[in-house]
């Protein structure tokens, strides 16, 4: 079983809104941060935002603060990606994943080596 589910990507045109979910299914060895993640076509994988799932702090990359939300419902261990004015440079696979060990911050997404649990992602493309 996959630890970790991506859904909700699409084609959208420019200005539009997509929300992505990451379904968590783990059931032991849960650390406090979750996040998203994205690769363009012939591009480095980039942090998007990052959620600590304990106290709720969250954390932006990459110039998506002001149109990116992350947020978690905890009833049902799913973290989602809130993406509104959505722009061509947007269009990428998008990752979620998990810290692999306790004692780091939410905050350390430029060591990828850290975060495991890697979702198989789900494609949002947009159209100008």
């Amino acid at each position: 079983q996959v630890p970790l589910v991506e859904s909700g990507g699409a084609s959208v045109q420019a200005g539009g809104s997509l929300r992505l979910s990451c379904a968590d299914s783990r059931s032991t060895h849960r650390t406090n941060c979750l996040g998203w993640f994205r690769q363009a076509p012939g591009k480095e994988r980039e942090a998007v935002a990052s959620i600590n799932i304990v106290d709720g702090s969250t954390y932006y990359f990459n110039s998506v603060q002001g149109r990116f939300t992350i947020s978690q419902e905890i009833t049902n261990n799913t973290v989602y990606l809130q993406m509104n004015s959505l722009k061509p440079e947007d269009t990428a696979m998008y990752y979620c994943a998990a810290l692999k060990e306790r004692g780091y911050p939410c905050t350390v997404v430029r060591a990828q080596y850290l975060w495991g649990s890697w979702g198989q992602g789900t494609q949002v493309t947009v159209s100008s």
